[in-house]
């Protein structure tokens, strides 16, 4: 995993478009305009500014006029979409999040990403909330510093028995959204 994380950094070596692409490739709900964008990322708009016209000139992004505004958001009906996302998610190290736990957490109906990750801010700290009856506790806290290890990210783990508001990662109905 880690030297999948490398190779996106190397490839992608704009650490703004890389930002962008998690900000808007982890949940297809998530969008942004320049401003709001260049005071999440705490960087200058006219880095934003760049970032944005490429990702939009190559149909990545769809962008809207909303009270003198441009809103941005993925475009989800390019050939790619799904790709891109998959890669920001392996990039992420939410595929190996959902690996680990289902192996032997018990009985999981869901998998939510919430936080700052749900709402494509790049953190560094993932927070994930399984939905189930009878979870295996004593096996999610080997399972956090395990996964740290494997993401190079801090991963933090919450339990419900009742649905939360987040990102649906994984269910028990089917495997995967994409919302």
């Amino acid at each position: 995993m880690r030297n999948s994380i490398k190779m996106l950094d190397s490839l992608i070596t704009s650490k703004t478009r890389l930002r962008l692409l998690v900000k808007f490739f982890i949940n297809v709900a998530n969008e942004g305009h320049l401003r709001g964008l260049a005071a999440e990322f705490n960087e200058s708009t006219n880095s934003i500014r760049k970032e944005l016209n490429n990702l939009s000139q190559a149909g990545y992004l769809e962008k809207e006029f909303v009270q003198n505004r441009i809103l941005y958001k993925a475009n989800s009906k390019h050939p790619l979409f799904g790709a891109l996302q998959k890669i920001v998610r392996t990039y992420i190290g939410l595929d190996a999040i959902i690996a680990q736990v289902l192996e032997r957490m018990g009985a999981v109906e869901k998998i939510m990403l919430t936080g700052d990750y749900a709402n494509g801010i790049d953190s560094g700290i993932i927070m994930v909330t399984l939905v189930g009856k009878e979870l295996n506790e004593e096996y999610l806290q080997k399972l956090s510093r395990k996964i740290e290890d494997i993401i190079d990210r801090k991963v933090v783990f919450s339990l419900s028995e009742s649905d939360v508001k987040g990102l649906l990662l994984f269910s028990d109905q089917f495997v995967e959204s994409d919302n």
